[in-house]
């Protein structure tokens, strides 16, 4: 019997809170119809850019409000640095800063606080159109 596939994640923030309501929000998996979340944390931007670089992720999903680097600097030096980067979903201070993730090149965009029906429904379309493109390619 085959293991069942899984989705690897990545979740930053420096609040460890934060994270836990992330991963609260999608659960084991954001939609039915897509496959188990694997999930790693990071609570600092060298540990981002570390697993960035060896680990190969479906979605990444860094806190914009983190401190001292920002989810956006962050999402904005993946995608100039690592060619085929994983879709990217930055969380914003509030839903009036989404604009400034256009800057940063972020693939999706939710806010805080964080909203564990959008958040979930945002990360499926993600994850979907991530999953679709994989089985096509």
């Amino acid at each position: 019997m085959a293991p069942e596939p899984t989705l690897k994640v990545l979740v930053y923030s420096d609040d460890r809170t934060t994270r836990q309501q992330v991963m609260t929000a999608l659960g084991r998996r954001p939609a039915a119809d897509l496959p188990v979340i694997e999930y790693v944390e990071c609570a600092t931007e060298p540990a981002v850019i570390a697993q960035a670089d060896r680990g190969r992720f479906d979605l990444l999903i860094l806190d914009g409000e983190a401190t001292p680097a920002g989810g956006m600097g962050i999402c904005r030096q993946l995608k100039d640095e690592i060619y085929r980067c994983p879709p990217i979903l930055v969380v914003v201070g509030r839903p009036q800063d989404a604009w400034l993730a256009t800057w940063s090149r972020a693939d999706a965009v939710s806010s805080h606080p964080i909203d564990a029906i959008a958040l979930a429904d945002t990360v499926a379309k993600v994850l979907r159109r991530r999953t679709s493109v994989a089985t096509t390619a």
